[in-house]
């Protein structure tokens, strides 16, 4: 947990003195009351003096505006070098402090997902907001519900699973929808397929998704390739074009955008100490407590930069423990073809279905995706395909430190070691 790891006491007659010591920086404060058993005063500011002046200075009597003099007996606080440590800290200490309503503290809200319920006996791809542990495929986070539905509108006109709600009862007299009319559909309502060629194409859909687009065009590639060896150039033709549509399809597709249980990635940002990188570890869509990289102190160690990341991002290599079981998307590739193979609905669940939501993996996908969207993004974010990129880490490390040129008083100012640690 980000602590707040100063403070200092207040007392009203000495305030010159008490906003006087207190940083000009951003960062989140805790307001602790005299009171025994009363709530504290927990906020988020781009500067902790001005804040803690506008509510404990003395009050004018024609203003409405809140004042806390009177009953705040200390300030706890702690500064951040980021808008993303400081909305990560802000989080951690409001469900700390407010574990009934620190999710309207924080303004919380799901990500848009696409899901592929795979309980169903005739899968659908849709957009929701609600991420459980029912086996089904999530695949995400995107910027907004609008954002999340075009993006599938156009990549499922490339497939043929059904996009209707109603309860699949494979009925001939059913007389189907427009989808079904206009041949984007297999039709399992009216019976216009067997169960296994719906399988299959819920198999390409799941794997296009997994693989970021990459099986799809493999697969229609080589298809084009086999036209063009066999002199059929009008399917070659055919095949080249549906390629192109692919492509505009999977434009829309966002770089954070992934299976849940893949979303592995570091999060980079400037720490508020001195020539100091903050590394926020992603596995999993679950936030991990950062890294706080030190390289005025870093080059007197007798560790590289490289092993201390390690340590960090692949604890079990660290301490020579045998690798989790859990089968990555890259083993995936090895193991299996790209052209996927008709499955069962029971192995899609156990190969795809999420089977661990714990509550907070929702409320960290909000708060990466949060920041990922934001315009403009401070930071930078790298993501495992493999391995670990550590030396673009270091790379990415070299360009934060460097940033934007800085003023004397702002070198002063980073250099200097917060006061009156708790």
């Amino acid at each position: 947990m980000l602590e707040l790891d100063c403070g200092l006491e207040f007392f009203a007659d000495f305030d010159a003195d008490f906003f006087a010591a207190l940083p000009a920086r951003p960062g989140i404060f805790l307001l602790e009351m005299r009171e025994v058993g009363a709530q504290p005063y927990l906020a988020r500011t781009a500067d902790i003096r001005r804040a803690a002046e506008r509510l404990l200075s003395r009050p004018d009597t024609a203003s409405k505006a809140l004042n806390l003099r009177e009953v705040v007996g200390r300030i706890r606080y702690r500064i951040a070098g980021s808008k993303f440590e400081q909305t990560f800290a802000y989080y951690e200490n409001a469900r700390a402090y407010f574990p009934r309503r620190y999710r309207d503290l924080v303004r919380l809200r799901p990500p848009a997902m696409l899901k592929v319920n795979l309980r169903n006996t005739y899968p659908r791809c849709y957009v929701t907001r609600r991420i459980r542990a029912d086996e089904g495929f999530y695949f995400g986070p995107f910027a907004s519900r609008r954002s999340a539905e075009d993006f599938s509108e156009g990549f499922l006109d490339l497939f043929k699973t059904r996009r209707c709600q109603i309860k699949i009862q494979r009925d001939p007299a059913y007389p189907g929808c427009m989808y079904s009319e206009m041949k984007m559909c297999l039709a399992p309502c009216f019976a216009g397929c067997t169960k296994e060629e719906y399988d299959v194409e819920v198999g390409r859909v799941l794997a296009t998704l997994e693989s970021s687009g990459a099986s799809l065009t493999e697969e229609l590639a080589r298809e084009r390739e086999a036209a063009s060896a066999a002199l059929d150039f009008e399917r070659a033709a055919a095949l080249h074009k549906r390629i192109d549509k692919v492509s505009a399809a999977l434009r829309g597709m966002p770089d954070i955008a992934r299976r849940i249980e893949e979303l592995d990635v570091v999060i980079l940002q400037r720490a508020a100490e001195y020539q100091t990188i903050a590394v926020f570890p992603v596995r999993g869509g679950l936030l991990d407590e950062p890294l706080f990289l030190r390289f005025a102190e870093i080059s007197s160690e007798p560790r590289s930069v490289e092993a201390i990341l390690k340590q960090k991002l692949e604890p079990e290599l660290a301490e020579d423990l045998p690798k989790p079981e859990a089968v990555t998307r890259a083993q995936r590739e090895e193991e299996q073809p790209s052209v996927p193979s008709p499955a069962s609905a029971a192995d899609w669940r156990s190969q795809y279905g999420l089977r661990a939501a714990p509550p907070e993996l929702p409320e960290h996908l909000s708060l990466i995706a949060r920041w990922f969207y934001s315009k403009p993004r401070d930071g930078e974010i790298l993501f495992r395909d493999r391995v670990w990129p550590y030396r673009r880490m270091l790379r990415a490390c070299s360009r934060l430190l460097a940033g934007p040129k800085q003023t004397p008083q702002e070198k002063l100012l980073e250099k200097k070691v917060p006061p009156h640690p708790v």
